[in-house]
Formats: C-alpha cells, sequence, structure tokens
C-alpha cells in the first residue's frame, strides 16, 4: 500500500476514500480476467465430463463387445454402469483389430480436418502459449472426438492432453472474440490447460501449479498464470465433480504413512531408478516420433500402423506373462494396474510391473508418436507407478520391515517419474497427493521428486518448453523492465519532436506531405480543440492509395483508427513497452497534461529498442 498518501496524524482515516477508489480501480482492471478465468473453467469441466463419456462409449463397444475386454478401473474412476457389462469372451487377437481401426479413424479425421489436433495436446498448448498463436476454435472438438477413439480402442495414452488442450483453446478463443491484448490471451491460454487438467485428474490445486510449472524445464514458475488459473481449475473441478462424483482417482486403504527416516535410502534408490527410466521414456518417445515423421506414406495412414504395433506389443505380454490380463495394461488408459499395485493383488510381482513399465513406454510411443492423438501424462503415471511398484515388491522382499508397504512406492514412483519426464516436481507433488487424497507420503515424495528432476537430463517429454522466461517470444522485450525501468518517455522526446496533428479534414495529398515530413509511422489527428481523436497509420493511408477512384474523397477522419491509447511524458518506458505488446501498435502519441491534452510527441517501438542499445553501449564503456 505503498502508492497510497499517508495518513494525517489527526485523522487515521483520512486515506480510507482514496484507498476505496484505488481498490476499486484494481479490482475494476482484473475483473474481465478473474470472469474470463472463470468462465473457461467451467467450458473446460463440461469438456472433460464430454470426453469421459465419449471414451466409456468407445470402451465399451470396441473393447468390451469388440474383443471382450474390460479394463480395470481405478477406485474413484468406475466405468459407466448405465452401459452394462457384457458375456463377451475374451478375444485376445482382436488387439490386432480394434487398435488399427481405431488408428485408422483417428488418422483420418486429425489430418482432414485439424492437423494440429495430433500427438499430445499439454504439448500443443505450451507452443500456443510461448508462440503466442491462436488456436483454431474447430482444434477442440476434433481433439476430443480423435482422442476417444485412440484411446477408446486400445491405444495408450492419458487423457488430460486432450482436455488440456480442449481448455487452453478456449481460453484462447475466448480472449479473441473480447479483443484482448496478447498477453491476456496467453494468460486465459495457460489457465485452460490447468482447468482441463484439474477437471480430468480431480486435481484443482495441482492443475493452477502445473499450468504454471509446465511451460518451462528449468525450475521456473509463470507467476502471473497462478490465480487466473486457480479460479479456472476449481470451476472445472467443480463442474465435472456434479457429473462424476468427488472421490480421488485412487484409492489408498488403509492411509499409507511415512515414520523411518532410514526409508530414505530406499526412496533414493527409487529416485535414480525414475531418473533414468524417464531418460529411456523421453528418449523413446521421439525416436518413434522421428521414424513415422520419415515414413514415406501419407500422414493419414500413419496412426493406424502404431495403433497395430500397440496391440501386438500388447497381445505379446499377455501370452508372455502367462495369459496375465494386467499386461493389456500397457493399452488403453491403463490406471486399473495401479489400483491393483496399491492394493497389492497376488498377479502382479516384480517382472510384470517392470514389464508394464517398458511396455507402456513402447505402446505410448507408438500411439502418439505415429500421429494418434492422447495424452502423455496418464501414460506416466502408469508408467512410474509401476516402475515405482517393482522397487518397492523388490524392497520388500529383501527388507519387509523397513518397507511394509511396496503401495507407497506406486504412489511415491507415479509423482517421481513425471517429475523426471516433464520437469515439474512441485506440480506433479501436488498432483499425486489429490489423485490419491492421501498426504501421508509427502515428505518421501518431495524427496524423490526433487532427486528424480535433478538427476534427469534437460529433454523433456513436451518438447514445446523452454529454459526459463527469457527464452519464451512470449516474454520478448521484457528486458526493459530491467534495463530502462527509470526512464521516462520524455527522454526519447527531442524539442523539435513535437507533431502538429492533422485535423479531420485533411486530404489524402496533406496526409502524404506530414508523413514525408515526419518520417514517422503513424501521425495524430485531433478536432478543432485540441482533443485526440486517434492515429492514422502507414499502412492505412498505404491502402487508401490503392484505391484511385475514390482517393480525392479520402480524408483524415476516414482513415482514423480511434482507439485512444497514449502515453504522458512521465510514464516510465516500462509502460510504454506494456501498451506496445498489449496493443499490437508500432507507434503511440504522447500528450501533455493540459486542458485538452495536446500532443507533444510521437514513439515508436524502435525508439525504444534504440535507447536499450544506447544504454548497453554505454553500460559496456563504463
Amino acid at each position: 500500500m505503498d502508492d497510497l498518501p499517508e495518513a494525517a496524524p489527526s485523522n487515521p482515516w483520512h486515506w480510507f476514500p482514496e484507498f476505496y477508489r484505488w481498490n476499486r480501480q484494481r479490482l475494476r482492471e482484473r475483473a474481465r480476467l478473474m470472469g474470463s478465468a472463470l468462465l473457461i473453467g467451467v467450458v473446460a469441466g463440461l469438456g472433460a465430463a464430454a470426453f469421459s463419456l465419449a471414451c466409456d462409449l468407445v470402451v465399451h463397444f470396441a473393447l468390451d463387445i469388440g474383443a471382450g475386454y474390460r479394463p480395470v478401473a481405478p477406485h474413484g474412476e468406475p466405468i459407466s454402469s448405465w452401459l452394462g457389462v457384457t458375456d463377451t469372451p475374451l478375444r485376445p487377437w482382436m488387439f490386432l483389430i480394434v487398435p488399427t481401426i481405431g488408428g485408422l479413424l483417428c488418422g483420418l479425421l486429425v489430418y482432414t480436418l485439424a492437423p494440429e489436433a495430433e500427438g499430445h495436446g499439454t504439448d500443443a498448448a505450451i507452443s500456443a502459449y510461448h508462440q503466442q498463436k491462436p488456436i483454431r476454435f474447430i482444434v477442440p472438438y476434433v481433439k476430443i472426438v480423435a482422442s476417444a477413439l485412440t484411446l477408446g480402442t486400445g491405444g495408450a495414452g492419458g487423457r488430460e492432453g486432450p482436455i488440456a488442450q480442449v481448455g487452453a483453446g478456449f481460453g484462447s478463443f475466448w480472449a479473441g472474440l473480447w479483443k484482448m491484448g496478447p498477453m491476456e490471451r496467453r494468460i486465459l491460454t495457460a489457465a485452460g490447460m490447468g482447468a482441463g487438467i484439474a477437471a480430468i485428474f480431480r486435481a484443482p490445486l495441482a492443475g493452477s501449479l502445473f499450468a504454471a510449472e509446465v511451460l518451462y524445464w528449468s525450475p521456473e514458475f509463470e507467476p502471473e498464470v497462478i490465480v487466473p488459473a486457480g479460479i479456472a481449475s476449481v470451476s472445472a473441478y467443480s463442474v465435472f465433480g456434479s457429473f462424476y462424483g468427488w472421490k480421488p482417482l485412487l484409492e489408498v486403504n488403509p492411509p499409507l504413512q511415512f515414520n523411518n527416516p532410514l526409508q530414505l535410502g530406499p526412496y533414493l534408490v527409487l529416485a535414480v531408478f525414475l531418473a533414468i527410466l524417464a531418460m529411456l521414456f523421453t528418449r523413446t518417445f521421439y525416436f518413434v516420433t522421428y521414424l513415422f515423421h520419415r515414413l514415406p506414406i501419407v500422414p493419414h495412414l500413419k496412426p493406424a500402423i502404431g495403433a497395430f504395433l500397440t496391440g501386438a506389443i500388447g497381445l505379446s505380454l499377455y501370452f508372455a506373462l502367462g495369459n496375465n490380463t494386467e499386461a493389456f495394461s500397457v493399452l488403453s488408459f491403463g490406471y486399473g494396474v495401479l489400483q491393483d499395485a496399491v492394493y497389492q493383488r497376488r498377479n502382479l510381482d516384480v517382472v510384470v510391473l517392470l514389464a508394464v513399465a517398458l511396455g507402456r513406454i513402447l505402446t505410448t510411443a507408438l500411439t502418439i508418436g505415429s500421429g494418434g492423438s492422447a495424452g502423455v501424462f496418464g501414460s506416466s503415471m502408469v508408467i512410474g507407478g509401476s516402475g515405482g511398484g517393482a522397487v518397492g515388491f523388490f524392497f520388500h522382499s529383501l527388507w519387509p520391515e523397513l518397507v511394509p508397504h511396496p503401495a507407497s512406492f506406486v504412489v511415491v514412483g507415479m509423482a517421481g517419474f513425471f517429475a523426471a519426464a516433464a520437469k515439474t516436481p512441485f506440480s506433479t507433488l501436488v498432483m499425486v497427493g489429490e489423485l490419491t487424497g492421501n498426504y501421508g507420503l509427502l515428505l518421501p515424495t518431495l524427496w524423490v521428486c526433487t532427486l528424480s528432476f535433478v538427476l534427469s537430463d534437460r529433454r523433456s517429454i513436451y518438447h514445446a518448453q523452454v529454459e526459463s522466461r527469457a527464452q519464451s517470444p512470449a516474454h520478448q522485450g521484457e528486458y526493459i523492465r530491467q534495463i530502462l525501468g527509470n526512464l521516462p518517455v520524455s527522454a526519447l522526446l527531442a524539442p523539435d519532436d513535437e507533431v502538429p496533428p492533422l485535423r479531420p479534414g485533411d486530404s489524402l495529398a496533406t496526409i502524404l506531405q506530414c508523413f514525408h515530413l515526419s518520417r514517422s509511422l503513424a501521425l495524430p489527428v485531433a478536432d478543432a480543440d485540441g482533443s485526440l481523436l486517434g492515429l492514422i497509420h502507414l499502412d492505412d493511408v498505404h491502402i487508401a492509395l490503392e484505391g484511385t477512384a475514390a482517393r480525392p474523397l479520402i480524408l483524415a477522419i476516414d482513415l482514423v483508427r480511434e482507439d485512444r491509447t497514449a502515453l504522458l511524458p512521465d510514464d516510465l518506458l516500462v509502460r510504454a513497452a506494456e501498451l506496445f505488446m498489449n496493443n499490437d501498435r508500432m507507434a503511440l502519441p504522447v500528450l501533455d497534461k493540459g486542458e485538452p491534452p495536446r500532443v507533444v510527441g510521437i514513439v515508436r517501438r524502435i525508439d525504444i529498442a534504440r535507447a536499450c542499445l544506447d544504454f548497453l553501449k554505454v553500460k559496456a564503456g563504463t
């Protein structure tokens, strides 16, 4: 509250009217952004519910009726009971046919209507944030259908990517609809991504943190995203929970606890193992993606090839493990193996869990790398949980007193693996706590997440991540805040820079002459009393010159852009940089404080760049 006037000693409430005006202005500035985040969360929650329903329908008809296989669902995610369960006997060989059909339909849909919907949608949302490119409105719809076909027919992946892209796509669309600036657009894009994660995993806190953390592969957050993403995540979770209930995804009963510091030793081994497993995952994923990109066939058919190979791996593991249906956890969602591992079912051991973890790496790479549509977070949970469970079962067989509950390694493994693969140690830490409804393992999870993150290499499963805000195109020009934060706009105005404004009735010839004399990209237009009406930009004059018949009739008032955004001489260059970035302008007028304000100059983007360069030259010289 440093910018408020000091209270007079005799009247302690002297500042209250000014405080009210200040707070009202602050709320007004944020109301549009926060209200938009709330609406985006509602849409993301509805999208998550619709996508879950679509997946249930495809699983029922493709896997249950077609292959006679009903995926084991985790405790908090029972497949819709209203669909019923068929008595179709298990037909393992159908896993060579059903996924192939799903991959073919997905490829035809995606590459015909929206090629951006291929792969894992979270990466597309991250790219949209950094590159500040709007997401086409059709993409989320294609993503929902294509991902339901991919996952429902046996393709390996997760549901978070499609819903993240749905939320991000609506955030981008909404910002464009209301003509918001680039900063608000990217914030709402990230908030929509976090809302989708929050809804589909019933993890609102983790969703908001994930949206701020996943944008970079270094330990850096995007602070401006957290609050809007928090609002969007709460509303998305509330909407989705109204349809699908409020239970956490996995049931951990009895609750797991950490009560022996000596267990940090086995957890250290787990962290090393998960870091190696994450490096294997990322390299396999992008190698397979590289191979499919070089495959000399039309992209429409590539997802079908990847799906056929995915089904073949699942079928091979099924027979190799002695007709153990847990092998099919390398297909579709695969969350059931996590619930079975937490319950320590008898059909699971170190060999089965390792086979599922390694097999899931291959099937995820084949499904998504070939162009199929699915997310990688869900698969990462299966890989990390299965790998962690294998380590837990191993230590339990050696030291049952030290590791009495292998299930704790399943839970911690889920978090540690994704922290290493996606470079998101803290949001993943919270995510797994919300997924299981169990925070008794917070300390070992923090231990494993941070260690696996540090031990992993720089390669992330999200290719669109950048190292830091300094490398993000979305933050280009922020160096001005650090270098020229104390320099006023008046420092860029020379005494002879005063720009005589054009009048509304000036002809096109007069406008051209003034542009020639001023050598500026924009000129102000003012009425008779000197009030600014707006700017005429040089590109608009160029367009007007192309219409030869109407050229004599064109006046200055016809070319004015009525946006009266302007600077004051006392404004800092930081303020000028923000206005340039948020309003996508090449030049802005500078007004004095008279009544009415009079134009005293024009500041261009290039002027700020030159001032910054001059500052750096002086600094280098000293």
